[in-house]
């Protein structure tokens, strides 16, 4: 059945501006031309967008499924106003094989009410060793290739792994972080991390090991991303980067974002991040590195993991925050601080990173398809993440107050979420 969304507040960030208008869902695709329409929902005063496209979405299966399955991320992304996610390798058992891929895909197509494509490692069990059979598990359907957090070390084997992908004209996306330096480090290096005691690393780590990819991604002439940019130093490297002409993109994460190092004051282990969390000023000039397009994407950079491996003194505990349901409510601070427009929130999680992917989603055109969300920007709440539904709850915004609810999310026409 087609329906009518009216007066609404259409998000376009294709073409970088908000306007009131209509648009009907009909057979799974978005039509701006006939607004005859089975049923309707009146829009007014409400925003529809395209649906966040998640670059960088830990799925704990296989091996890990008590954290997060695909049934339980894909309600988690529905709520979030999230309708596609693509997941990345570093799971127990790494995504490095195309019988490993074979499965995973098939569990995200059968459990996952969302839409699921897959980063497969770019090296046999991240390990830095040996390169993966890429043309094999491209073919198989494998949107991007990456190591995660397992920083190739060796630059020749590295190298070889950049050539293989740029004759297969597939994306690799890289953790910018120099290992020697950032290895067991917990907070950013400064009169901070001094006072709190704790293994620190300098932002210079980010920059180094930005300079030494940028200069293999010029050797070898390949399609990279970086999925953290975290520092202002790395931004001005980026910058050059791209005004080269190298076909380079960068993400950051929504934690990054909204917290600074100061967060972490009462060692809270939820604001435990890699890489970890840096000084206000990095963090502004990160969003302003958002506004003016050096920095493509944000993510929410999803990494569930439970009780038993958070409530640990800090610098024992694991990394990483939750962040498929809170991405929205969480950017839209930003929107309404003023520091970013909503079109350019929606070139940042939705259109940038579905572009850089090859998928046909990111805007509201006619005969698109019908991946969007309903949301109320200004509905206030306090996050309980009792109430969230994955099935981990490590999220630094639990108990904070928040402004932005999802309505109704839907996935090729098909409602899969509403409140």
């Amino acid at each position: 059945m087609s329906l009518l969304l009216k007066n609404a507040l259409l998000v376009e960030p294709d073409l970088n501006k908000v306007v009131e208008g209509n648009l009907v869902i009909r057979n799974g695709l978005i039509d701006r031309k006939d607004f005859a329409a089975d049923n309707e929902i009146d829009c007014t005063g409400k925003f529809v967008a395209p649906g966040i496209v998640d670059l960088g979405v830990k799925v704990c299966e296989p091996g890990d499924s008590h954290k997060e399955s695909y049934e339980s991320a894909g309600k988690a992304a529905a709520a979030g106003g999230v309708t596609t996610i693509i997941t990345r390798p570093d799971t127990k058992t790494a995504i490095d094989t195309p019988e490993t891929f074979d499965f995973v895909k098939k569990k995200g197509n059968e459990d996952c009410i969302v839409n699921v494509f897959h980063i497969a490692a770019l090296t046999k069990d991240r390990k830095g060793r040996e390169i993966c059979e890429i043309g094999m598990l491209s073919e198989a359907g494998a949107i991007a290739f990456s190591d995660c957090d397992n920083v190739i070390q060796d630059n020749k084997i590295f190298s070889r792994a950049l050539k293989y992908a740029s004759a297969l004209n597939v994306l690799v996306i890289g953790h910018p972080q120099e290992r020697s330096l950032s290895q067991g480090a917990v907070l950013t290096s400064g009169k901070f991390a001094t006072l709190r005691g704790l293994p620190s690393v300098s932002p210079v780590a980010e920059r180094i090991a930005l300079e030494r990819d940028l200069a293999l991604v010029e050797m070898t002439n390949a399609r990279y991303h970086f999925d953290q940019i975290t520092n202002m130093n790395s931004i001005e490297v980026l910058k050059r980067a791209k005004k080269s002409g190298l076909d380079v993109s960068a993400g950051t994460s929504i934690h990054h974002l909204s917290f600074n190092e100061l967060d972490i004051a009462d060692y809270k282990t939820f604001f435990k991040l890699k890489p970890p969390l840096r000084s206000e000023k990095d963090r502004l000039a990160t969003i302003e590195a958002v506004r003016d397009g050096t920095i493509d994407i944000i993510s929410s950079m999803h990494t569930p993991q439970d009780e038993e491996s958070k409530r640990l003194p800090f610098e024992d505990a694991a990394s990483g925050a939750i962040g498929l349901e809170t991405i929205l409510p969480a950017v839209l601070r930003l929107y309404h601080s003023k520091q970013l427009e909503m079109y350019q929130i929606f070139n940042a999680i939705s259109l940038n990173p579905a572009k850089r992917l090859g998928l046909a989603s990111g805007t509201l055109k006619h005969k698109n398809v019908a991946d969007l969300i309903v949301f109320d920007a200004d509905k206030p709440f306090i996050l309980n993440r009792e109430l969230l539904h994955s099935k981990v709850k490590n999220t630094p915004f639990d108990g904070q107050k928040l402004q932005g609810r999802v309505l109704r999310t839907f996935v090729k026409g098909k409602e899969v979420f509403s409140i």
